[in-house]
């Protein structure tokens, strides 16, 4: 295992910055504690490519990773050049879109990917005061809020036998200062968990040999415990999150290896052909409450939200009562998507690969209030942060919302 580290920063490594997550924050994939759901008590919802932006700013290369928000830093990835061997880290200020820093990593792992993804896929993970970037290469590293460099890792030196065959995109994320990192794939398959202070490994776990896209959800258990939960091909897991051992595994057909699995209001969701709907509240193996095929989102994330879960189908979002399955409402929209529903303000936000932006009112019945055009290609779960909605395409990344001077 190489790990390359700032000595001078590392003695100090933010001894002093807070492990809390305040309101506004967006601090890694679907938010805070990957929920999808915002702390925000107003949000935008009349918008288009011409009106509503505070700004519009383009973009280097391509990315499908999701931007991040915490301390006053927009972190986002992209990646450029020759087979994307160019692996770019930027921070914007989220309020006037002004880019502060960029830095670059050349790739040191099989750039092989589909078409429709690449190597910018996997979104950072951020505490306001440092930002820990994956790229589909296995190349890992982590800066501080103003872009100097913390420590750096190449998991395809340190695991030479990681097979990047289509493109890995599930994305780390962090717990205090344990950063997981999934690392699925068809050949050394893990997940390890690193140091956040230093990049250095504190447990490592072998996974199944399949491509799998599915970031891990954590689960905290009080101040000082949290469960890592990480779903493929059936089955679901609980590990430790400060050890790595077993806490518990769950044999069942049905979970994908692209959606996340989701807790909340003392349920797991573990999404996929039909997604399965755990009762979490005891402290062995979650039972099965529920299951639905019409939660069958593809690539999106179902959420939960004030004993309602909302999940995607086909035809539209589906919104079920969370503790008896009962169908509530079904609003029909048209995709495809990639990106994942999220909440905030009392409303559901939802994109579609045309850039069109559905808005839903949530209450006893959700209904469709707005439908808005960005008229660009997003394949990325939107961000919601401090009052604005931030979306990222290929080209450019939008802030929606007031302007600010």
């Amino acid at each position: 295992m190489r790990v390359f580290s700032i000595k001078a920063l590392a003695c100090l490594v933010f001894l002093w910055m807070s492990e809390a997550v305040f309101a506004g924050d967006w601090p890694q994939f679907r938010g805070p504690g990957g929920s999808a759901v915002a702390n925000e008590s107003s949000l935008p919802v009349r918008w288009s490519a011409q009106e509503g932006l505070a700004w519009k700013i383009p973009l280097q290369g391509r990315g499908l990773s999701c931007p991040v928000i915490a301390g006053g830093r927009l972190f986002l990835t992209s990646c450029s050049g020759y087979r994307q061997n160019k692996l770019h880290i930027l921070a914007f200020d989220p309020l006037t879109g002004k880019q502060l820093w960029e830095r670059q990593l050349a790739s040191t792992g099989n750039p092989t990917c589909h078409p429709k993804t690449c190597m910018a896929a996997p979104t950072p993970a951020t505490d306001g005061q440092r930002v820990f970037t994956l790229f589909a290469t296995g190349d890992l590293a982590a800066f501080d809020r103003d872009g100097n460099l913390l420590w750096y890792r190449s998991l395809e030196i340190d695991y030479p036998d990681i097979t990047n065959m289509v493109g890995l995109a599930a994305s780390p994320v962090l717990w205090k200062d344990v950063l997981v990192v999934p690392m699925d794939n068809a050949g050394d398959s893990l997940v390890v968990a690193v140091d956040a202070r230093t990049g250095k490994n504190l447990w490592k776990i072998s996974r199944p040999r399949i491509i799998n896209w599915s970031t891990p959800a954590i689960v905290a258990q009080g101040a000082h415990s949290a469960s890592v939960i990480l779903q493929t091909e059936n089955s679901v897991l609980a590990v430790d999150a400060q050890t790595g051992s077993e806490k518990w595994k769950l044999e069942t057909p049905g979970p994908s290896t692209v959606p996340t699995p989701t807790s909340g209001e003392g349920l797991l969701l573990a999404p996929g052909k039909e997604t399965l709907v755990l009762d979490a509240t005891g402290k062995s193996v979650p039972t099965p409450k529920w299951k639905s095929p019409k939660l069958a989102g593809g690539y999106s994330s179902p959420l939960i939200h004030q004993g309602k879960i909302y999940g995607l189908s086909s035809i539209g979002l589906n919104v079920f009562d969370s503790q008896d399955g009962k169908e509530i409402a079904l609003i029909r929209m048209k995709g495809p998507f990639s990106g994942s529903p999220v909440i905030g303000a009392n409303h559901l936000y939802l994109v579609n690969e045309e850039g069109t932006a559905f808005v839903v009112r949530l209450g006893e019945k959700p209904e469709l209030a707005y439908t808005n055009e960005l008229k660009d290609t997003i394949l990325c779960t939107p961000a919601l942060s401090n009052g604005r909605i931030y979306f990222r395409s290929d080209a450019f990344l939008y802030c929606v919302g007031p302007v600010m001077k």
